[in-house]
């Protein structure tokens, strides 16, 4: 007996109309679910709610403008295996930038830039989309140009150990949602700096094109390495309140992991000088390169031409 389908109501003619189910179409994001619903969002006692956010920003900027640069290596990789690792790690970045963003307008919403009355925009996106460079809080190594594969190894490498090590200790947060955040990131940091740390032995052992190439990466990167333990004075206002890191604690072991990389790979830690600040200041005070202004230029286009944009 031949066994007759039937097409049910809703099914559809094309691969695309079940794109169009929903009636709800947004321009920003998935959907408009409040990422920290059911977390406890209350400033924890004695805790400055504008610095708490600022906080917020200088890890989340760090996240979402690294996996904005990383983002730029899809389909350029030299393999689809790496391809796909340096996606997913872009990924991984952006769920703590979403996170942290939120975080800082839940502590305080002035922090979020206001847009037209009724735009759908919520305020995470509203940081991501509607900030100026010198609003931007991240470490000038998240957004310098991308290079070649040996500068995504080393940038990778630098930015995960460094931060790795500041989650370890903001896990113990008295903040709930910066403890929540940092309990799942120090997995993901995990991958993402044993990636890099396998891919910087192996380049280093490999050709001595690769070699030279990897060697010229750390070279042009390492003076950005030191503004990464440069404290901030909001990272030791929140530090001594005990919802934050201060850096420079984490220094020590972050210098330790990378010493351990650099020795398998016969490596020489580069003798160069810090790269300078403006009279003194540097990504965490909003002073950036110019390439800031550039990527947000791109990245923020269609926010910005469609702040009541849904779809």
């Amino acid at each position: 007996m031949t066994e007759i389908h039937t097409h049910a109501p809703d099914d559809h003619d094309s691969a695309y109309d079940g794109l169009l189910v929903n009636d709800a179409h947004w321009a920003f994001g998935t959907d408009f679910e409040d990422p920290l619903a059911g977390v406890d969002t209350t400033v924890p006692d004695g805790v400055d709610a504008t610095a708490l956010a600022t906080y917020c920003l200088m890890l989340g900027d760090d996240a979402l403008v690294l996996s904005q640069r990383l983002s730029e290596w899809c389909s350029r990789a030299p393999d689809l295996e790496e391809d796909i690792a340096l996606a997913n790690i872009a990924l991984d970045l952006l769920g703590q930038a979403r996170l942290l963003l939120a975080r800082a307008a839940a502590a305080d919403p002035s922090v979020v830039p206001a847009l037209p009355e009724g735009s759908p925009v919520p305020a995470e996106d509203a940081l991501a989309f509607f900030r100026d460079a010198d609003a931007f809080r991240n470490v000038r190594l998240a957004e310098v140009p991308n290079g070649d594969f040996a500068d995504v190894v080393v940038r990778v490498l630098l930015f995960s150990t460094w931060r790795l090590a500041l989650f370890e200790r903001l896990a113990a947060s008295r903040d709930a949602v910066l403890a929540a955040v940092a309990a799942k990131g120090v997995k993901e940091l995990a991958y993402h700096r044993d990636f890099a740390g396998r891919w910087f032995v192996t380049l280093a052992g490999g050709t001595d094109e690769s070699r030279r190439r990897l060697l010229a990466a750390l070279d042009a990167l390492y003076p950005m390495w030191p503004e990464l333990f440069s404290a901030h004075p909001v990272e030791q206002d929140v530090a001594g309140a005990g919802v934050g890191v201060d850096p420079s604690t984490a220094a020590d072991s972050a210098n330790a992991v990378l010493d351990q990389v650099l020795a398998a790979a016969a490596v020489a830690r580069p003798d160069r000088a810090a790269l300078a600040g403006v009279r003194g200041r540097t990504g965490r005070h909003g002073f950036h390169t110019e390439a800031l202004s550039r990527m947000l230029a791109e990245m923020q286009v269609v926010a910005r031409a469609h702040p009541l944009g849904r779809w």
